[in-house]
This record gives structure tokens, sequence and C-alpha cells, in this order.
């Protein structure tokens, strides 16, 4: 029992470390073929760069001026950058603002002041609270008290999903969040030996609703800050955490436990799901390390995130900037007498490197509107004046996007800034068109290099796990379906829950 302890602890420490850090391997052959690729194209885009800066700006209806074909083609080189994973997302977006300061595309000081963005200090506080409760082991008891209610197949994959939807309020990352129930999946993968399929279907299920889910809040990735951003930059209406909540944690309910359904049906027989099954909550306490009775920390803790909570969806009442309330909180679960966790260690959790790809992409979507680049690709790509059409065509991209773009936070800065001209050219509310974007840019299930909840699932030595074959047979539903729900939300529910799709009234 000490053996598995300890594997799980190492599997814990392992794990919560790679969703900050990348790790590269010199000896392999496609990192110097990925990195000739990026130079070479961003090579080719600097040089491009400065023959348009001895063209003469073009003027005109429909026609762009110096900065705005500048914008483009760094911008451009800043995608190709992104298709491939072998180079940081982070460096490809700070070397393409780097390049528009540098050709005056972007002032300097719009660069810099990026990093101070309330959406950067929302996070950063974010992440120091999350690690604070999860010092205290209260999202682990959680989810074995849900777990140990499952008396069929069924019956745990829906608890089980449940209770990771629950997660996108304790973690901002969907990596972190990965992270954090893996050693709770090796547990179950432990206990079912003779369930071959259903632990299959248990490791399928873990990343999809990880990643579905991460819609239901505002920190639940960090594309969602950078959608936020966006819209507070072009059109002076970002979307605050009560209204992201209202709107995303429908959908992600929805579209989670459809997953679920759908993993069940492609993963698992009738003789799995019918057998009466029981959960051992005793023995998933005892490797977890969870003591059998509530810690006198885990109480506060749980009271402090529901004030945040609370707080964050109640802005307009009171009017404290969520940024403001997450410091508050971070510095309470940090301080010295009521704490769970000294600063230091948490502040050596959060991802800095989010944090600088989205200050930079960020400065990137404000070079993009104010050059008038993102009205001109968008009039370009998504011309048209039907409403249906632009919408059903903006969802298919989003969900499509992963194969070419695998970061999400970077496919959300590809396709935020060129959405919301395109929804104010076709008289469409543009937060409504963005947030139906970001929703759908969520579905990243297709290669286990789509997504990093994916890829981290899909290399465990400790437990069976899926195939490349398993998440494509998934992926030709799962694609199709949340992207009908997406449209059916936008249509049906998101009017009703104060997000019309039309009507939007630009100033």
């Amino acid at each position: 029992m000490n053996g598995q302890q300890d594997t799980e602890a190492r599997v814990r420490t392992d794990y919560a470390t790679s969703p900050v850090r990348t790790t590269r391997v010199a000896s392999d052959p496609g990192a110097g073929r990925g990195w000739a690729i990026g130079l070479t194209s961003g090579a080719l885009a600097l040089l491009a760069a400065l023959a348009v800066l001895t063209m003469p700006d073009a003027t005109g209806p429909g026609q762009l001026d110096r900065s705005g074909l500048i914008t483009i083609l760094v911008f451009g080189a800043a995608v190709v950058g992104w298709m491939h994973s072998r180079i940081d997302d982070t460096f490809v977006a700070l070397a393409a603002a780097a390049v528009l300061v540098v050709l005056g595309a972007l002032d300097s000081e719009e660069l810099f002041e990026a990093l101070g963005e309330d959406q950067i200090w929302l996070l950063v506080a974010a992440f120091i609270l999350a690690a604070g409760i999860n010092q205290t082991g209260l999202p682990a008891r959680l989810a074995i008290a849900l777990m140990g209610r499952a008396r069929s197949a069924r019956g745990l994959v829906h608890l089980i999903t449940l209770g990771l939807v629950g997660t996108a309020l304790l973690v901002p990352s969907t990596s972190g969040r990965a992270a954090l129930v893996l050693p709770i999946y090796l547990v179950l993968a432990a206990a079912f030996p003779d369930r071959p399929r259903l632990v299959r279907a248990l490791a399928v299920l873990f990343p999809t609703v990880v990643l579905l889910s991460a819609i239901a809040t505002l920190v639940g990735a960090g594309a969602h800050l950078i959608t936020s951003q966006i819209l507070d930059a072009t059109i002076d209406a970002d979307i605050g955490f009560g209204e992201w909540l209202l709107w995303g944690l429908p959908l992600a309910v929805v579209s989670s436990h459809l997953a679920a359904e759908l993993v069940l049906l492609l993963f698992t027989r009738r003789a799995d799901r019918r057998p009466r099954l029981r959960v051992d909550a005793a023995g998933l306490r005892e490797q977890l390390g969870v003591p059998a009775r509530l810690q006198r920390a885990e109480v506060p803790a749980a009271a402090l995130l529901g004030a945040v909570v609370l707080l964050w969806s109640t802005e307009s009442l009171h009017g404290l900037p969520p940024a403001l309330i997450a410091l508050a909180g971070a510095l309470l679960i940090t301080s010295p007498q009521v704490g769970t966790v000294r600063i230091g260690t948490a502040i050596g959790e959060i991802p800095w490197s989010l944090l600088l790809f989205m200050a930079a992409t960020g400065a990137l979507g404000t070079a993009l509107t104010e050059s008038g680049a993102a009205e001109w690709i968008a009039a370009k790509a998504l011309g048209g004046d039907d409403v249906m059409a632009m919408l059903i065509t903006v969802v298919a991209l989003s969900i499509a996007a992963h194969l070419l773009v695998q970061s999400r936070s970077a496919r959300s800065s590809v396709l935020i800034p060129l959405v919301v001209p395109a929804a104010l050219a076709v008289g469409m509310n543009p937060v409504a068109l963005a947030f139906a974007s970001t929703a759908a840019a969520g579905f990243c299930h297709t290669l286990p290099s789509s997504a990093k909840p994916v890829a981290m699932f899909a290399r465990l030595d400790q437990a069976p796990t899926y195939t490349p074959r398993d998440l494509l047979k998934l992926s030709v539903l799962l694609g199709p379906a949340l992207g009908a729900l997406v449209v059916l939300f936008a249509l049906f529910v998101w009017p009703v829950l104060g997000l019309p799709l039309t009507g939007y009234i630009h100033d």
C-alpha cells in the first residue's frame, strides 16, 4: 500500500508541473525541423513587411494601409508558428508582437501595458487561490464522496462528469485540472481490473469532460480571458464572471453529460453497464491519502472559495473588480495564520508562460483591430449578410481550428479578432458570436496532440488508456454534436439568459 501511495504521489507531482512547463528533447530530429519552419516563416514575414514599408499607403474603400498589411503578414506568420507544436506558442506570440513594435504597427506602450490588464491579475490570483485549496485535499474528498454514490457504470460515469464540471471552479486551467484528477483515474483503473472496457471509457471520459466543462467559468481556460480582453479592447464590452457563469455553465453541464453518454455508447457494452457496481470510498481515500475525517483547513478553504465565487458572480451589485476579489482571496489563502499554503509555493505554480502569451496575443489583437486588418480579413473570409450562415460558419471553423492550431488560447487569439467585425458587419451581437466561437473552440479531442489533457491521459504507463483510433471514433460524433449544441444555445438558450444573437447597438 505504501508503494501504491508513493506511486500516486509521484504521478501527482510529475503531472502537476507539466501543464506550466514545456520540456523538449534535444535529440529529437523533428525539433530542428520545427524551428527551421518557424524561423523561415518569421524571416519571410519580416522581409515581406519590410517590403510593404517601402510601398505607398493604400487608400480607398476595402483597402488597407501600410500598417494593416504589416499586421496581416506578421499575424499570418504567427499562425504558421502556432501550427507547429515544436515551437513554443509563447515564443511565437512574443516574437510577433515585438516585430510589430519594431515595424511601427504597434506602440510599445500597448505591448507592455497588456501585462497589467485585469485579466492577467485575475488569473495570477486565481492560480494562487487554487493552489491553497488543492493543498487541503478538498477536491479529492469531494470527488470520492460523489463516486461513492455510484451503483452502476452509467451512474459512475455521470457522477464523475458532475464532479469534473465542478472542478472548473477550483482550478483555472484545463491541464491543471487534468493533473488534479489523474491520480483519481489511476486508482479507479486499479479498482476495476476485470472491467477493461469500463476502464478505457473512464480514460476517455476524464480529459473529454475536463475540456468541455471549461466553458463553465471565465477562468476555466486562458482562451476565455483572451476573448473577454479582445471584446473589451474592440467594443468596450467584456464578459464578467457572473455573465460567463450564467451562459457557460448550462452548456458545460449539457455538453459534458452528452459526451458521457457518447463515451458509454462507444466504449462499453450492455454487459458492462448492466451489473451492479460498487466503489469502495474508504479504499479510494486510503490510496489517495485523504483522511476519513474532515480536516480543520478544509472548511475555511471551502467557505473562502464559495465567498469568492459569490462575489465574482454579483459584481454588478457591489462593483468590486473580479481581479481585486481574487487577489483578496489569494492573500487570505496564503496568510501566515489562517492560510493553507505559503505564497512562495503558490506563486511557483503559476503558469507564467500562459500569462505572457495572453499579454502578447492581446497586443496582437489590438494591432489587428486598430490597423483595420481584422475588419478586412473578416470581410474577405467571413463575408455575407445571413445571420444563420455566419453563426454556423464561425462555429464550424472554431471546432475545426484545433486541427491546425493546437493551443486553445492561440485559437481564440486568431478567431475572436475576426469574429467581432464580422458580427458587426451583419448586424449580429459580437459578444454572442465571440462566446459561441470560444465555446466551440473548446472541442479539441481528435488527436492526442490536440490538447494537453488528452496527451496527458494518452501517455500512461501505470494504467490502461485509449488509442488515437479511440479519439477519432469519439470525435466523429462529438464534434458535430457539440457544434449543433452551440448553435442551439446561441439561438434559443442564451437569448433567454440575456445574450441575444442580434440587436447589438455599437456606439
